[in-house]
C-alpha cells in the first residue's frame, strides 16, 4: 500500500511539473507575440532577392553548468551565375606568412599597398569575393577581425565568406609548415564550393595567391591560368601565364576594367549557360521581325 501511494504521489507531482512547464512556455510565446506587435513572421525556405548577400545567424547551446554559449556566423546567398574571386590571406593580403599573424595583433599594418583599393574596384564591377586560407578554424574570429580592420585611406576589403581549415591549430601548422601541403584543404574546400553551382558554369573567375601550391589549387578547380595572380613579399604581382610580366596591385587597379570587365546581368536569360560561345549566347538577343519593312512595302505609291 505504501509503494502504491508513493507511485501516485510521484505521478501527480510529475503531472503538475508538466502543467507548469506548459504554462511557462505558453506565457513565453504570448510575450513574443505581444512584443512583436503587429509584425508577424513566417518560416520559409525561399529567400527574396532583397536577402541576397550576407545574412547573420546565431547558434546557441544552453547547458546546466556552462550556461548559454553562442556562436555567430554569416550565411551568404549568391546567384547561380555570380563570378567569384578567390583570395588567399597569409602572404597575399599580408606581406608575409609569419609576420602576417603577429604584427596585426600588435596594431601594425602589414598589408600590401593597393590591395584594398583593387579588391574594392573589382567588387564594384559585380564580382564576389571569397577568402580561403589554410589557417585553423580556431583563428576564425581573429581572421575576420583582421579583414574588417584593413583600411587603406577609407577603402576597406569587400565582404565575403572566410573559409578556414576545420582542424586544430597544431594540425594546420603541421600540414602547412612541416608537410608543406596546404593545397590539400584548399582543393577539397573549393571543389565543394564549385559543386554548389551549375555543372555547365565556371564560378571561379580569378584567384590571388603567393605560392606555387596556391597556383596548383586554383588550376585544379578550373581557374584559368591567365587570371591567376601571385604576389611576392616585395609587392610584385605576377600573372602565371606570362611570368615575365611583373606588375603591382596599383597598376592592376588602373586597368581593372580590362581584366575584370563590368558584369551585365541579362534578365531574359533564365537558363544557365557556359561562358563560351554557343547557341544560348547567339540566340539570346531578339532579331528584328521585319514587320515595319512589310508595312512600308504594302503602302501604295502616290502618283501625281
Amino acid at each position: 500500500m505504501s509503494s502504491e501511494n508513493r507511485m501516485k504521489d510521484e505521478s501527480s507531482s510529475s503531472d503538475e511539473d508538466h502543467r507548469s512547464s506548459n504554462q511557462v512556455s505558453g506565457s513565453c510565446q504570448s510575450e513574443l507575440l505581444m512584443s512583436s506587435g503587429n509584425i508577424y513572421y513566417k518560416k520559409t525556405l525561399r529567400l527574396t532577392s532583397e536577402q541576397l548577400g550576407p545574412n547573420d545567424v546565431v547558434f546557441s547551446v544552453t547547458t546546466q553548468y556552462q550556461g548559454t554559449c553562442r556562436c555567430n556566423g554569416t550565411i551568404y546567398l549568391w546567384s547561380w551565375d555570380d563570378k567569384i574571386i578567390i583570395s588567399d590571406i597569409d602572404g597575399t593580403i599580408t606581406r608575409s606568412d609569419t609576420l602576417g599573424h603577429i604584427l596585426p595583433t600588435l596594431g601594425k599594418d602589414w598589408t600590401h599597398q593597393g590591395i584594398a583599393r583593387l579588391y574594392h574596384k573589382v567588387s564594384q564591377n559585380g564580382y564576389k569575393f571569397m577568402y580561403c586560407s589554410a589557417r585553423a578554424i580556431g583563428m576564425a574570429d581573429m581572421t575576420r577581425g583582421y579583414l574588417h580592420w584593413v583600411n587603406e585611406r577609407g577603402t576597406m576589403l569587400p565582404m565575403g565568406p572566410v573559409l578556414l581549415s576545420p582542424s586544430s591549430l597544431f594540425s594546420a601548422l603541421h600540414r602547412e609548415v612541416i608537410e608543406k601541403k596546404p593545397e590539400k584543404f584548399k582543393i577539397e574546400c573549393l571543389t565543394d564550393i564549385k559543386h554548389l553551382f551549375h555543372s555547365n558554369t565556371e564560378p571561379f573567375y580569378a584567384a590571388f595567391g603567393n605560392r606555387a601550391t596556391d597556383v596548383y589549387s586554383y588550376k585544379e578547380v578550373g581557374v584559368p591560368l591567365n587570371r591567376i595572380f601571385t604576389v611576392n613579399p616585395k609587392g610584385e604581382l605576377i600573372q602565371e601565364q606570362a611570368k615575365t610580366n611583373i606588375s603591382s596591385f596599383g597598376h592592376l587597379c588602373e586597368m581593372v576594367g580590362h581584366v575584370f570587365p563590368v558584369l551585365v546581368r541579362d534578365e531574359r536569360e533564365n537558363l544557365p549557360c557556359s561562358d563560351t560561345f554557343g547557341q544560348c549566347k547567339y540566340w539570346s538577343e531578339h532579331l528584328p521581325d521585319g514587320t515595319n519593312e512589310e508595312e512600308e512595302d504594302s503602302q501604295p505609291l502616290e502618283t501625281s
